[in-house]
């Protein structure tokens, strides 16, 4: 059976933010405001700043929309993947992406306990051959 169920390559966005309460609120706020999705996302915080990981309905407009709000914003690649929810399925993941010497940097995913599906982003230390490599999976 077929592990990975669909493999795309997306951008997400970095946004630094104060770590300090409300912060996470404003920005989100804004993008609901402004018409745009969060489709995924993690926070990574420091002793003065958090590292938002974001995937947007329209990363483009997200972009504007926290640069004029003097948000710190970058994007980059990353796969977003649809696996089955089953034991084992990162591994193959990691085992895969090894095997053609590509380093995971970093990845987050979630699943409901008994959903058969779940959500895997992935950031690659090369994407176009990361794609090639998940794709058998």
């Amino acid at each position: 059976m077929k592990k990975i169920l669909s493999l795309e390559t997306t951008t997400q966005l970095a946004v630094f933010l104060e770590n300090r309460p409300g912060a996470l609120a404003r920005v989100c706020e804004a993008m609901a405001k402004a018409g745009i999705n969060i489709h995924a996302l993690t926070v990574s915080d420091t002793v003065d700043h958090a590292v938002v990981r974001m995937i947007v309905s329209d990363p483009t407009k997200a972009l504007m929309l926290l640069g004029e709000r003097g948000v710190l914003a970058f994007e980059n690649d990353v796969l977003f993947i649809e696996a089955t929810n089953e034991r084992g399925v990162l591994a193959r993941i990691a085992d895969a992406l090894s095997r053609v010497e590509v380093n995971i940097e970093y990845t987050y995913f979630a699943s409901g306990a008994t959903a058969p599906k779940g959500i895997i982003v992935l950031r690659p230390s090369n994407v176009e051959k990361a794609r090639q490599a998940l794709s058998s999976l």
